[in-house]
């Protein structure tokens, strides 16, 4: 029997990491992140335990890889389906709305993940962190942006608030009200996007 050839090697690592990523994303969201052991993941994803340390230093950073590949994976799917739309407003409208539905389809993971960012690492340049990056820098290359560099940051950060808004504990803001001030910050009619039931908080919005 022949040797493996790299590129198939290479293929099965890959499959690996993201059965890893994704049962990361399930179990986190289904127990909670300190219910949830290396071991559990490694499970789950029917991998042998020692590739979970192969492949991430520790739980959080598997965790903020995890999470950024399925924040990536939406707001790709967010921007592609159909009808499919080259307008740029309409494709950041898409965006705010991709990340904000995250947050309240995810409470648990994306309060966790938020927690582990604010309080411990800051953000990890993995693969899944870069190609994030990417879709958002398009997003604001494709609706204007003079000043990509600047802009892409500033949009990160204010998606970021938005989210953590959503979740805080005790004190959570209407997702509706976040999602108007966002739209209406970067001039976004309220009909874009996937605007949620109701019509926008307070009124006429423009």
């Amino acid at each position: 029997m022949s040797p493996r050839s790299a590129s198939v090697n290479e293929e099965l690592r890959r499959r690996s990491r993201e059965r890893l990523l994704e049962a990361t994303v399930e179990l986190v969201s289904e127990r909670g992140f300190e219910a949830t052991t290396l071991g559990d993941i490694a499970d789950r994803a029917g991998a042998a335990r020692g590739l979970v340390s192969y492949y991430f230093p520790g739980k959080r950073q598997l965790l903020q890889s995890a999470v950024h590949r399925l924040m990536h994976l939406t707001l790709e799917a967010a921007l592609e389906r159909e009808p499919r739309s080259a307008d740029g407003r309409e494709r950041l409208a898409r965006a705010i709305d991709a990340v904000l539905g995250l947050a309240r389809d995810r409470p648990r993971l994306m309060r966790t993940h938020m927690a582990g960012i604010l309080a411990n690492e800051g953000f990890i340049q993995c693969p899944e962190q870069q190609r994030l990056a990417e879709l958002l820098r398009d997003t604001v290359a494709g609706y204007g942006s003079a000043d990509v560099d600047t802009d892409y940051p500033l949009l990160r950060a204010l998606l970021m608030g938005a989210v953590v808004a959503v979740l805080l504990p005790g004190a959570p803001m209407p997702g509706s009200r976040l999602r108007a001030e966002l739209f209406q910050r970067y001039g976004l009619d309220w009909e874009l996007g996937v605007p949620p039931d109701g019509g926008p908080p307070g009124g006429t919005f423009g």
